[in-house]
């Protein structure tokens, strides 16, 4: 439960309500995510960050749409948050990754984790030479 009350579709006024409507059609829902309704005890910020998300999430630069979803699904894990790693997972299914790539993206995410971890605790330098490229 949210520790803050959202503004529900219902309640939802002015430029709230249009970034609602955007929001709906541009996902193709019929409901407006918590995250949104949280955003909008602050309209600025909802739009903000509608505005951040439309741009980077657009079907227009290099990355396919699974491609950005793997990524946004590592953050989440990364930083625990449940309802992103659902929203997600989610994507990705969407997306067309089954639960073998599923299975195969936290495993990617284990082992570069795992190897962060151990070269940051290690204090390993960077070598002078280039892996790739």
């Amino acid at each position: 439960m949210a520790s803050i009350k959202m503004i529900e579709l219902d309640e939802a006024t002015g430029r709230v309500k249009e970034i609602y409507q955007d929001i709906m059609g541009t996902l193709g829902i019929d409901f407006v995510p918590n995250m949104y309704k949280a955003m909008a005890r602050n309209p600025a910020y909802l739009e903000a960050s509608w505005n951040k998300i439309s741009a980077v999430m657009s079907e227009e630069h290099k990355l396919d749409d699974l491609t950005k979803a793997i990524i946004a699904l590592t953050v989440s894990t990364m930083n625990g948050c449940a309802y992103c790693i659902a929203v997600y997972t989610g994507a990705v299914r969407k997306y067309g990754l089954e639960d073998d790539g599923i299975t195969e993206v936290a495993g990617v995410i284990d082992l570069f984790n795992g190897l962060n971890k151990f070269n940051t605790g290690l204090g390993v330098e960077m070598d002078e030479k280039p892996w790739f490229g």
